[in-house]
């Protein structure tokens, strides 16, 4: 989901938050020219560019631990740019000489805390996200059901983080085959479909696709819980039933209304639908 920039001391810091993997993707140039003080993105991304060949000669994990997203730039268009997570930061901090650095560690610190809180009261981050929907024209009926739907999801990723599931990668595997399942699709082409890039599928479902959604994680986590399943592959046929429960229920709504449950449309602005890259994270 993409986020407004965070702060640090009058600079933007670019950032991206992931649901599926509950992780926090920062731009690593932003982060380099709020370090270095930089008078511009251009001479950041120079000073990146030549501090990243250094540490690939010297073998730093900091570089193979970036990734590239695409993120919103100064002319309103998204470029791929490096990201990296906080852990991947605070490394990459301490090969960059600047008096800068220990403020910056105290931020990540602190950006890092403020999830703590609201996964300690989800209803901070729930408060945060209606205000944000409904800034971008949502219904209070559908943030309803958003709000509703990822109730269910936080759930079932409690389940699966107490039940010798991973977070990250684990959780993501776990969560297409839920949503293939019942919907046909991947994730990757679910996003596909709509066009969307960086932006959480979820956040740009209709009402029904976050019904179904909900269905297939309630009837994920409650076959799990009763056979107690523990680990990828018992987790992973909880997940596989219980997407097909809902895709049954899909395939007569289909065939009750004529009508598709997943569909291309999305909340994106009509340009942003038009002649772009359709990449998965």
């Amino acid at each position: 989901m993409q986020q407004p920039p965070a702060p640090f001391e009058g600079r933007a810091i670019r950032r991206v938050y992931d649901e599926d993997t509950e992780t926090w993707w920062f731009s690593v140039v932003d982060v380099v020219q709020a370090l270095t003080q930089q008078p511009d993105f251009q001479s950041a991304r120079k000073y990146w560019n030549k501090l990243k060949e250094r540490l690939r000669k010297e073998g730093s994990q900091s570089v193979t631990n970036c990734h590239r997203l695409k993120l919103p730039a100064a002319d309103g268009k998204s470029y791929l740019t490096d990201v990296a997570t906080a852990e991947a930061l605070l490394r990459l901090v301490q090969s960059v000489p600047s008096p800068k650095a220990e403020p910056i560690k105290l931020w990540l610190a602190k950006v890092g805390n403020e999830r703590m809180q609201e996964m300690a009261d989800p209803a901070l981050s729930l408060e945060r996200a209606r205000e944000t929907w409904r800034k971008h024209g949502r219904s209070e009926k559908w943030i309803q059901q958003r709000m509703t739907g990822q109730e269910t999801r936080n759930k079932l990723t409690d389940y699966w983080a107490s039940h010798e599931i991973k977070q990250g990668e684990e959780f993501a595997i776990l969560t297409n085959i839920i949503h293939q399942e019942w919907s046909g699709v991947t994730v990757k082409a679910h996003k596909g479909m709509k066009g969307l890039e960086t932006q959480n599928l979820r956040d740009h479902m209709s009402e029904a696709e976050l019904i179904f959604t909900a269905l297939a994680e309630l009837s994920t986590r409650q076959i799990a819980e009763t056979k107690n399943a523990t680990g990828m592959p018992a987790n992973a046929s909880a997940a596989k039933t219980g997407g097909q429960l809902a895709k049954r229920a899909r395939l007569e709504l289909e065939g009750r209304t004529g009508k598709k449950v997943v569909t291309g449309e999305s909340f994106l602005p009509p340009r942003a639908g038009k002649n772009i890259e359709k990449k998965d994270r």
